[in-house]
Formats: C-alpha cells, sequence, structure tokens
C-alpha cells in the first residue's frame, strides 16, 4: 500500500484535511466551514474552541475514513494555524476556558498602549512590532477579564498559548501541551536568539509561565490523530503562513513569497539569523535539530478581510463584480482606496487608521480600487524586503486570490518582477505536507500556474504614486 500524507490547515472560514501522496500529488479533501464572531466597534473577532476542534475532526474523518476504504495508508499528520490567534484551556482535561481570540481581534488594544515606551525594545527582542495583533496582550485580557481562566490560574490547572499548542493537546489527547516555534513567536512572549519563553518577556505582560506550553521544534512527537485510517502521528505543527514557501520545495532566497487569504503576506527566507529590518518582521518558518529558518516578513491585514470589509459596507456580492473586472478593468480609472482594514500592517503599523477611498466611481470602480490597495500595499512590502539578501528575482504568488489573473497582472506590472502565479489553491497544505514528508529530495513539481512578465502600465504606476503620497509616513 502506498503511504501518504495528511495536511490539516485550520483557516479563518473552514478546517480543511487534504490528503498528498508521497511525490506531493493532491488524492482527497475534505473541509467543515467554522463561524467567526465579531464585533468590529469593540475589536472583536473570536471562534468556539470547540467548533474549531469538532471541525478537523470531521474533515479528517471524511478524508481518512475514504484512505481506508481505498487502502491507502495515511504515514503521518501536519497541522497548520493561524499563528497570532491563542486559545485558554484546562490542563489535562482540554476542557476550553475562553473563545479563541482571532489574530485579528483587537480588543486589548487600549491596554497595549501603555507599553508604547517599550516598543523598540519589544522589537528587538522579539523580532515582531508592538501591535495588538499578537498574542501576549491577548492571553493578558483573558487574564484580566475572564473568570474562569483566573480561576483555573489560581489552581494551577490553567494552560494557554497558541491555537496550534490548544488544538494539537485535544486532537491528540495529550495531557502535556506543547508550543511550535512557529506559533510560539507570534505570542510576542518568545525569544527566537533562545528559541523560548522570554522572562522579560512574561514579566511586561504578566502572563504566567507556568501556564504556557513547552517549547520544542516544528518537528516533534507531537501524539497520535485516531481516525477511521488507524492511529496517525502528528509530526509537524507550525503556522499557516509559515508553511506556504515550502510548498514548492526548499527555501529560495531570490524569491519573495506572496500569499493573499484574509491577510496577505510577503516573505524572503533568511537562515539562522534575524536581520534588522525595523519596519518588517522577522518569523520562524522552520525549525529542527539541524537550526532554524527565519523568514523576513511583510504584512497586510487588509486582503481578503477588505474584500469582505467592502461587501459588508456596500450590501453586495462580490464574486459577480470580480468576474466583471477580470473583463472590463482596463477600461476603468478606479478611485484609491487607503486600505486600513484590520489595521494598517507593515510597512507603516499604524493600527488605528481610518480606512477611506479617495475619488468616486460606480461598485465595481471602488472595488477595484480596494484590489488594487492590496498589490499597492504589497508593493510597499516588497520595496522593504528587497535590501536584505540578495536579489529578489522572482515572485511567487499563491492563495485565494492568486485565482484572479487581474490581481497575479497588476502585482507583476507594479512590482516590475517576473511573478509565477500558482493555480493551486493550497499552497499552506502543500507545504505543510512536505514537510510532514521529510523535505523529500527532489523536490515536489510545483504544480499547474502561469508565468507573468512584468509590462509597463503608467497608468498604474501613477495611481500607486498619487496613493502613495496620500498614505501616512513610514515609522
Amino acid at each position: 500500500m502506498t503511504e501518504h500524507l495528511l495536511a490539516l490547515d485550520q483557516g479563518g472560514h473552514a478546517s480543511r484535511a487534504i490528503l498528498f501522496d508521497a511525490s506531493g500529488a493532491k488524492v482527497d479533501e475534505a473541509f467543515a466551514p467554522v463561524a467567526t464572531r465579531r464585533d468590529d466597534a469593540a475589536g472583536i473577532v473570536e471562534h468556539d474552541p470547540d467548533e474549531l476542534v469538532a471541525s478537523l475532526l470531521r474533515a479528517a474523518g471524511e478524508v481518512c475514513a475514504r484512505a481506508a476504504a481505498a487502502g491507502r495508508t495515511v504515514a503521518a499528520a501536519g497541522l497548520a494555524t493561524q499563528r497570532s490567534s491563542i486559545a485558554c484551556w484546562e490542563r489535562g482535561s482540554g476542557r476550553a476556558l475562553a473563545p479563541v481570540l482571532s489574530w485579528q481581534d483587537r480588543r486589548n488594544a487600549a491596554w497595549l498602549e501603555r507599553l508604547e515606551p517599550r516598543r523598540a525594545w519589544i522589537r528587538e527582542r522579539t523580532g515582531l512590532v508592538l501591535s495588538p495583533h499578537y498574542g501576549a496582550s491577548k492571553l493578558r485580557w483573558c487574564l484580566d477579564h475572564l473568570p474562569a481562566v483566573r480561576a483555573a490560574a489560581a489552581a494551577g490547572t490553567l494552560a494557554m498559548g497558541p491555537l496550534a499548542s490548544f488544538l494539537a493537546a485535544r486532537l491528540t489527547g495529550s495531557a502535556d501541551p506543547v508550543a511550535d516555534p512557529a506559533n510560539a513567536a507570534r505570542t510576542q512572549l518568545w525569544d527566537p536568539r533562545t528559541r523560548g519563553w522570554s522572562d522579560e518577556l512574561l514579566a511586561l505582560f504578566a502572563v504566567p509561565r507556568a501556564a504556557l506550553p513547552r517549547c520544542v521544534d516544528s518537528r516533534h512527537a507531537f501524539g497520535a490523530l485516531d481516525t477511521p485510517a488507524g492511529p496517525v502521528p502528528l509530526a509537524v505543527v507550525t503556522g499557516d503562513q509559515s508553511a506556504v514557501p515550502f510548498a514548492f520545495g526548499p527555501l529560495d532566497p531570490a524569491t519573495a513569497y506572496v500569499n493573499v487569504g484574509t491577510g496577505a503576506f510577503a516573505q524572503r527566507a533568511v537562515r539562522d539569523h534575524l536581520p534588522a529590518a525595523p519596519r518588517l518582521l522577522a518569523s520562524v518558518a522552520w525549525s529542527d535539530a539541524g537550526g532554524v529558518d527565519y523568514t523576513l516578513e511583510g504584512t497586510v491585514n487588509g486582503a481578503g478581510s477588505a474584500l469582505d470589509w467592502f461587501a459588508a459596507e456596500e450590501g453586495i456580492e462580490v464574486a459577480p463584480l470580480l468576474a466583471e473586472l477580470e473583463r472590463t478593468a482596463e477600461e476603468r480609472t478606479p478611485p484609491l482606496f487607503l486600505n486600513g482594514v484590520s489595521g494598517l500592517a507593515a510597512p507603516f503599523w499604524d493600527a488605528g487608521f481610518a480606512s477611506r477611498f479617495v475619488g468616486a466611481g460606480d461598485a465595481a470602480d471602488r472595488l477595484l480600487a480596494v484590489l488594487e490597495s492590496i498589490v499597492f500595499l504589497l508593493r510597499c512590502n516588497l520595496d522593504e524586503l528587497a535590501p536584505h539578501g540578495p536579489p529578489l528575482l522572482r515572485i511567487v504568488l499563491t492563495g485565494g486570490l492568486a485565482a484572479s489573473p487581474l490581481f497575479g497582472r497588476r502585482l507583476a506590472d507594479l512590482c516590475g518582477a517576473p511573478t509565477w502565479r500558482s493555480r493551486e489553491t493550497e499552497a499552506t497544505a502543500r507545504g505543510l505536507a512536505w514537510l510532514t514528508a521529510g523535505e523529500p529530495r527532489p523536490a515536489w513539481a510545483p504544480g499547474p500556474g502561469d508565468d507573468l512578465e512584468p509590462r509597463p502600465d503608467p497608468a498604474l504606476t501613477a495611481r500607486y504614486a498619487r496613493w502613495r503620497a496620500a498614505m501616512p509616513p513610514l515609522r
């Protein structure tokens, strides 16, 4: 029987289970939608923790049941989650004590402002800017406001930390929660130099070390999933964006990896050291006994979430308008959209920036402006990435918006870089499977995609210049 690899990708809209064979070909998949509770005025974005667990079990169960029926062996599994989301649970039983606070959640932003004088100190120690999107202020909020969390802390039974730690513990039944580097780093309590929790950061945020999971590498014996195909070892846990660059094999320092989902992320690889790039993030892509792969990362919060915002503001369905724009964009002169949806991230770092249109147009024009604003923000981040390493020779574009030829063309033309637009929509799962397989050589075939050579677009370039002048200065 051929051995297969199970990739579990827990995202903001759904949990996915995707089965790959040993050559990297997708064999089967299942997904289970998940709900998101939002109160934008209060900065609240959260999920039901038990629903997330159930959705993963359902998706994995469907795929593994079909694998068993077809005589396929599932050799190992990997789990990827949204990195800055956090959970609180009871150690031992696994019972959730709080909602899962999404990476988008900003409910404790006002509390975090008191640490503004320590911004540079925090950046130097964590590779992250001070932001309510990361886990530390969310964990602090739970300790301050949730009686069940405070009671468990007093009783010595509290476990809290990355969503990935909670899900891995619940899926495997482990009473010893652990945290992988990619997700632990996004709590803003983890020191990438020591690859462990920082006593100084824990004291600053007043988070008890005893409640946090034990730190381990990205590859670890996390336990086993009970599936219809039998026990499946959970061999890798990492972050969703951390897995993306590995979808096409080993990291290439001359490639900019751009993934566009709810948020958009531009990354380039750096091995074994943290570069000085104060307007970017230094992220852990992979950690094992052989060393650490870092990426420098630029983050755009308002990507797919900006399209969702536009749909809610306009009271319309976005998909038909996007299809129309694929045909008519070249005939349009859109307004500008100053995109602060979910907070303005790299390289500006202005969490309170108010989104607004500059100029007029119909609904399709405004949607094109939102789409172009994502491209504009990515261009700013790619400019920040450019000095750190060898010349960037190409862009690899993945994620939901990579399905749009218009988006890919705008990105290639504005950035002036050859761009490969993947038609494989599950880059996180594919990278996760490649890592779970033990980084096989040779690298898996890249799958279907399109090469886009950059073309001059004076009108787009002029709109970008006007947009950039209207945006705030870099911090």
